[in-house]
């Protein structure tokens, strides 16, 4: 007697493949929303994790947060800097990094971000319970550990050889 494939697997892309797809889709829904802001992709996500890590942050660690190279950073930096809606200075306790902060007009511009995402996460998440979108957010919470776990076991195992 054949076995059901579970309906994860009879995606055609794979779960992973169909969330990488909903990413970009979701991703692109905001840039949309956001273009009459004067925000790229690239610019929006910095000044949301800027909030998000607190203002002070430094390059280096706005780069980690966003997962990308430094040289890729410092260009969406000096945009978001002429726009007027962020300022660099100098970190008084080292030299060579610079913290980041919001300006008057990037916290304007910050809270009309938020209010713009809010309302692309009501047409997103329409037509699930609160149950089905905190299944969600666990089950991603728990493949992301599970993946980063996967990348130190690959590292430690290329370490030992």
């Amino acid at each position: 007697m054949p076995t059901q494939v579970p309906y994860h697997e009879s995606l055609d892309l794979t779960l992973c493949g169909d969330m990488g797809r909903v990413h970009r889709l979701c991703r692109d829904v905001v840039t949309i929303a956001v273009e009459p802001l004067g925000l790229t992709q690239s610019r929006w996500t910095a000044l949301i994790h800027i909030n998000m890590l607190n203002e002070g942050v430094t390059q280096q660690q706005l780069a980690h947060s966003l997962g990308i190279e430094m040289p890729s950073l410092t260009r969406t930096i000096k945009q978001l800097e002429t726009q007027l809606l962020i300022t660099r200075c100098v970190d008084e306790h080292d030299k060579r990094s610079k913290n980041i902060y919001f300006t008057e007009q990037g916290h304007k511009t910050l809270h009309t971000l938020k209010e713009k995402i809010a309302e692309v996460k009501k047409q997103l998440y329409h037509g699930f319970t609160i149950y089905q979108l905190d299944l969600m957010a666990q089950g991603l919470i728990k493949m992301e550990t599970n993946a980063q776990n996967c990348i130190e076991n690959h590292l430690k195992n290329k370490a030992n050889k």
